[in-house]
């Protein structure tokens, strides 16, 4: 399945065998039997009550003669402790205990017989209970009403040494909340005891609300409240100093004013009619460490034959309604919609009718969430009941006693990735995984197998290319939180200001800011980086290149990138890539670390320099890297040897398969103009040389799709005999080349038509700048081997111009190449023409 729960607590493993061997200590005298079938009715009675910030769970069970025992099990040490007893029968709903668990705080319910007899406060139905447990002391009644009252201890972050004052909220189903502040002391040793405890300090924190969520992780309330039937949301911050803020007022388009009273995460809520619970309305809050803010909300469901449900995606100042019809809807239909919170997404479903997960933080994309339907196996397998989303991916099942860590699995979401035939699916299923995985090299090899296998699956979208760009992005999205604007994740793109606090809500801010100002976006791109280095290659065919100390600094960056990648692969490659020059590639490589480097600096305030330059050389390090790992991945599956590395061999259609596969990988890079490693054209030109007749050659060179390098080119001259056949394909190629490598590759083949070639590029160097002069129409035949006046005329013209350029420039050297040269390169070339 998409989503998988591992079990981080478990009722009936972690804390009744330690009952069991409680009592079995205790009663020593008892028959195993005896203990055993008491201890089944303690398991009935057992439950969890609260989920405490540090991960503490606290739980509640009877014993045979009815008393109300705590206990607490401890998630680091995973040992269990009784926290206290309370010696009359009565129903616990809400309980909490102070980071130092010296203090408990417990709501409980009295039935109608209790109320008569209790010494502490009778004729009340609630009574609300703060208790000195460290040791076991005094009893203080904070609540004695006839309504609901829940309990929650704060949990400051500073937590090395023990605060003198507690601070207790008290929310009341009279809807109003109350924060109390409890004064402790130690007195005899490490006996806690409560400070005027007659009269506790306390503030009204909020009141005339119909919901509230509690954060326990961030120490945060969120609320709403109806100020002209519009329904308010609004966040309380809650800091270690005491102290709390009113953070943001929002808002929202839900309708609230008759869904009643509604509580999330203020413990187990066990005192709601599960019956009811399908047909009452969900809505829950959900943060994650990027700054994101989202709010789910499913209303009152009148019938189970269409389903909506709505996320607000506050940190990017939108929301997005979905409704989806059921099928087979039964009578097993009794359970609501879930949300839980997977930090880069938001979990939506409906135990055994769909599955849907959306990217919060990127929305506005759909095709990078996963909506899955029907008898799939991924939503079968999903808990049947209610679940409730904690903070994190923590997930309580208050049913079973479990509490879980949601995980997106990956070898799920592998196997839809190969298996769904719909693109939006596809393209889902890989961001997720590679969200999962964020750039381990097992994940990303499985992915580029499929791929090298699957190359031409998708139709909407370029695989080769989405891998390549939001794997890049994974592989430095950690390093700050302002990645997700800065750097592109895919090839496929009234609030009122939160005040200036840091964390959270520095992040949020940046969102928010962000939504409203940033037009263009902030994503990177190459269009600097294309013109640039059009600029560069365009003046090195002129010869007039700028500053030299301008271009060794991008080469420069290139010999880090190159550095950088050679760093993170420790073993050797199949591949011959990063071995030779290509310096278009290479300036190509050094631009784009000067540009995104600037780019960074722009946007990324505060971060040291030198980490901004290692970001910027690990991302591109990482592009050129998953194209190494695609290729050698292809290389490695057809078994290709570095003997292909010669022209003078015929292609195989293993060749043929590796040819595609570079073919696609350039298709994609070249649209986002994206770097490529060395080797990769003169490879690829190999390849091409082997696999395609002459005139689909000639057309891939001409269209771009191959690109001659001076190394490919010059291994062509040296490998290959002067057949018809390849004679052919040489001057072809030499035809296809700038002039100033055209020239020094005709130098490199002894042939009658490179002769040409250089003869006519002579000529045109010398004539460019000629000026006609007087001459006597004399001609001293005797120096020239054939008498034939136009050609004799013409060399001795080429000799003067050319004894005239040695006295200008005496040092001036071309080759061996003069008149002489000339004269004999056309009495060739005639001869040929005329087939003698």
């Amino acid at each position: 399945m998409a989503l998988r729960l591992v079990a981080d607590f478990d009722l009936g493993k972690d804390v009744l065998p330690w009952l069991r061997a409680q009592r079995a200590a205790s009663e020593a005298s008892e028959t195993g039997s005896g203990g055993a079938d008491v201890l089944e009715n303690d398991y009935e009675s057992l439950r969890v009550l609260n989920v405490e910030r540090n991960g503490n769970i606290i739980y509640t069970y009877k014993d045979d003669k009815g008393n109300v025992i705590f206990g607490l099990y401890d998630c680091q040490t995973r040992q269990n402790e009784l926290l206290y007893t309370f010696e009359t029968d009565l129903q616990v709903f809400s309980c909490s205990v102070n980071s130092e668990r010296t203090l408990l705080a417990a709501s409980l319910v009295q039935s109608t017989k209790e109320r008569k007899r209790n010494e502490l406060q009778p004729g009340s139905k609630c009574l609300t209970l703060l208790v000195e447990i460290h040791p076991v002391n005094n009893v203080k009644v904070l609540k004695a009403v006839d309504s609901y009252i829940w309990v929650q201890f704060l949990y400051p972050h500073v937590e090395s040494h023990p605060l003198p004052e507690n601070h207790l909220l008290l929310i009341s189903e009279e809807k109003y909340i109350e924060q109390l502040r409890i004064h402790v002391a130690q007195e005899d040793g490490n006996r806690v005891v409560i400070k005027n405890s007659g009269h506790l300090p306390r503030d009204r924190i909020a009141e005339d609300f119909v919901w509230a969520q509690w954060d326990m992780s961030e120490q945060r309330l969120y609320y709403i409240d109806l100020k002209k039937s519009r329904s308010i949301l609004k966040c309380i911050q809650f800091y270690a100093d005491e102290s709390y803020n009113l953070m943001f007022e929002v808002p929202l388009d839900v309708s609230l004013s008759n869904s009643g009273f509604k509580l999330v995460n203020f413990g187990c809520d066990y005192h709601q009619d599960r019956e009811k619970l399908s047909k009452h309305l969900t809505l829950c809050v959900f943060t994650n460490r990027t700054g994101s803010l989202c709010v789910c909300y499913s209303p009152k469901c009148a019938s189970w034959e269409q389903i909506t449900y709505s996320v607000f995606y506050i940190h990017k100042g939108h929301s997005k309604t979905f409704t989806t019809s059921l099928e087979n809807v039964g009578s097993h239909v009794t359970k609501g919609i879930t949300f839980l919170n997977l930090d880069y997404y938001v979990a939506v479903y409906l135990p055994g009718h769909f599955f849907h997960l959306l990217n919060v933080q990127h929305p506005d994309l759909i095709c990078h969430s996963l909506f899955l339907t029907g008898n799939n196996e991924m939503i079968d397998m999903l808990p049947h009941c209610p679940l409730q989303s904690l903070s994190g991916s923590l997930v309580l099942d208050c049913c079973s006693g479990k509490l879980y860590r949601a995980l997106l699995s990956q070898s799920s979401l592998l196997q839809l990735l190969q298996n769904t035939r719909l693109d939006c699916e596809k393209m889902a299923a890989l961001h997720c995984a590679l969200y999962c995985g964020q750039g381990t090299r097992f994940l990303e090899g499985q992915i580029i197998q499929w791929i090298s296998e699957n190359v031409s699956a998708c139709h909407s979208f370029d695989l080769i290319q989405e891998f390549i760009i939001a794997s890049s992005y994974w592989s430095v999205y950690s390093e700050t939180s302002n990645m997700d604007k800065l750097l592109p994740h895919s090839s496929v793109l009234t609030w009122n200001t939160v005040l200036n606090f840091k964390g959270y809500w520095e992040k949020l801010n940046s969102n928010l800011e962000y939504v409203k100002y940033a037009k263009p976006h902030f994503h990177y791109n190459n269009i600097v980086v294309r013109r640039e280095w059009h600029n560069l290659i365009s003046e090195e065919k002129t010869g007039k290149r700028r500053s030299t100390a301008y271009v060794r600094t991008i080469l420069d960056n290139a010999i880090k990138v190159i550095s950088n990648l050679e760093a993170r692969n420790l073993g050797p490659r199949l591949t011959p890539l990063l071995q030779e020059e290509d310096s278009h590639q290479r300036l190509l490589m050094g631009l784009m670390v000067s540009e995104l480097k600037d780019h960074f600096l722009r946007h990324l305030q505060g971060v040291e320099k030198k980490k901004i330059e290692q970001m910027v050389l690990d991302y591109i390090s990482k592009l050129l890297d998953l194209i190494c790992h695609i290729l050698e991945t292809s290389w490695r599956k057809h078994n290709l040897h570095s003997c292909i590395l010669h022209f003078n061999s015929r292609g195989s259609a293993a060749e043929f398969a590796v040819f595609h596969i570079m073919t696609r990988i350039l298709e994609a890079t070249k649209s986002l103009f994206l770097p490529l490693p060395p080797g990769f054209h003169t490879l690829h030109t190999i390849l091409g040389v082997h696999c395609l007749p002459l005139h689909n050659l000639l057309h891939c060179i001409d269209s771009g799709v191959l690109l001659l390098t001076e190394t490919a080119v010059v291994r062509l001259m040296k490998d290959l005999d002067n057949t018809e056949k390849n004679e052919k394909l040489k001057f072809s190629i030499i035809l296809r080349l700038p002039p100033l490598i055209g020239q020094k590759i005709c130098r490199l083949w002894d042939h009658p038509m490179s002769s040409n070639i250089i003869s006519r590029n002579h000529v045109t160097r010398l004539l460019q700048n000629y000026k006609k002069q007087p001459r006597n129409s004399m001609i001293d035949k005797s120096s020239f081997s054939v008498e034939f006046l136009p050609l004799n005329y013409f060399i001795e013209i080429l000799t003067d111009i050319e004894s005239s350029n040695q006295a200008l420039y005496p040092f001036e050297g071309h080759d061996n190449v003069d008149a002489e040269f000339v004269e004999e390169a056309a009495l060739k070339h005639t001869t040929m023409l005329l087939g003698l």
